[in-house]
């Protein structure tokens, strides 16, 4: 179920991202990639403590 779930999420995205611009598009996925990063030194500095 969660792997349909994923799919029908990546369709959106991916038809979403053909109906805006190039630079909206850059901005959207640069943010997106920050969060991913911050969360991940979040987790590995919770690990390291933990």
């Amino acid at each position: 179920m969660s792997l349909v779930v994923l799919l029908l999420g990546i369709g959106v995205v991916m038809g979403a991202s053909a109906h805006i611009s190039l630079t909206a598009f850059t901005l959207a996925s640069a943010a997106i990639a920050a969060w991913l990063v911050g969360f991940a030194v979040r987790e590995a500095v919770a690990r390291h403590r933990g």
